[in-house]
């Protein structure tokens, strides 16, 4: 049996979530505290994407952007607004918006996504059923229209 929150239920604040990333920057360095995240949310990606059904299916990469962005937009966690996921030649491009590590974040800030990254990262590897190299690679904190994560196949 599993301890379950009756009035508070699964969500928290960001505002806590934020606190957490930042005395992890603080305990273990910004590195660390990256690599760390990174690898939970390509844990979280996975389990999701699994959730879905989306691992070993046949849908298409329109199909599962859809799936995906409902499990992780308004209507579900609420971790990001997931707009589009397109190939650009051997480069999968994912564009979000509201992601938690731009909030509460001034303009020009240097912060990077790194669980949400890791999220994204790991729902692309469960669909596809490869492994991929991912970076994050345009900021709505430094004058983008999207927090944009890009992916190549690795090997």
């Amino acid at each position: 049996m599993t301890t379950s929150r009756e009035q508070l239920g699964d969500f928290s604040s960001i505002v806590c979530l934020k606190s957490i990333i930042v005395g992890m920057e603080d305990a273990l360095g910004e590195k660390a505290t990256a690599i760390s995240l990174i690898a939970a949310g390509r844990a979280r990606g996975k389990k999701l994407a699994a959730e879905l059904g989306l691992v070993n299916s046949a849908v298409s990469l329109e199909d599962a952007t859809s799936k995906v962005a409902h499990a992780l937009g308004k209507d579900g966690t609420r971790l990001l607004v997931l707009d589009k996921i397109e190939r650009d030649g051997g480069t999968i491009k994912v564009y979000t918006q509201e992601t938690i590590c731009s909030a509460g974040e001034p303009q020009g800030s240097e912060r990077k996504c790194t669980f949400t990254l890791g999220a994204v990262w790991g729902a692309l590897e469960a669909i596809l059923s490869k492994r991929l190299q991912g970076k994050h690679t345009e900021s709505v904190l430094r004058g983008g229209t999207h927090d944009v994560f890009e992916f190549t196949q690795l090997g």
